[in-house]
């Protein structure tokens, strides 16, 4: 099974793509961050966003997209427009036939972690012995993807 895994934002969306094997076991296909300018239209970075993951929707073929889902913002301007990227990328899984299961902060930290409130640091080390990768150092916006990639296969897939 392929788990296409996103941590959504307008100025950085995280990726990350693993496979699980018959048996279980996790590996990292690919993973990356779709950028935007804030010197850009926002309709613009909305569309980049699409595009970008319908591309690689396309290329990586997952069988299913897991998101990481906003609760909470003490801003809301930061809250509508993660909505609005969680919005377009929803529609661009949709449009390739891939339904999308989302996910809070805590589900993602419970099913990686066991710790609720576990801190970016942990979650990237539990991330990286879960991919079985020594010394795993990414972006924020990586592990978290990932992260919520192993969330979907910890709860779907055991």
């Amino acid at each position: 099974m392929r788990i296409l895994g996103i941590d959504p934002g307008v100025a950085n969306t995280g990726y990350g793509i693993i496979d699980v094997s018959g048996n279980g076991k996790v590996s990292i296909i690919q993973s990356g961050i779709i950028s935007t300018s804030s010197k850009d239209n926002h309709g613009f970075r909305l569309h980049k966003i699409y595009n970008s993951i319908v591309k690689i929707i396309e290329e990586f073929k997952p069988d299913a997209i897991a998101l990481e889902s906003i609760f909470y913002s003490r801003n809301l301007k930061s809250l509508v427009e993660v909505s609005e990227a969680i919005g377009v990328i929803t529609l661009a899984a949709y449009n390739v036939g891939i339904s999308v299961k989302k996910f809070t902060p805590l589900e993602v930290k419970l099913a990686v972690t066991g710790f609720g409130k576990a801190s970016k640091s942990q979650i990237q080390m539990m991330v990286g012995q879960i991919l079985g990768v020594n010394g795993f150092e990414t972006s924020d916006h990586i592990s978290d993807a990932l992260a919520v990639a192993i969330c979907y296969k910890n709860v779907y897939y055991v």
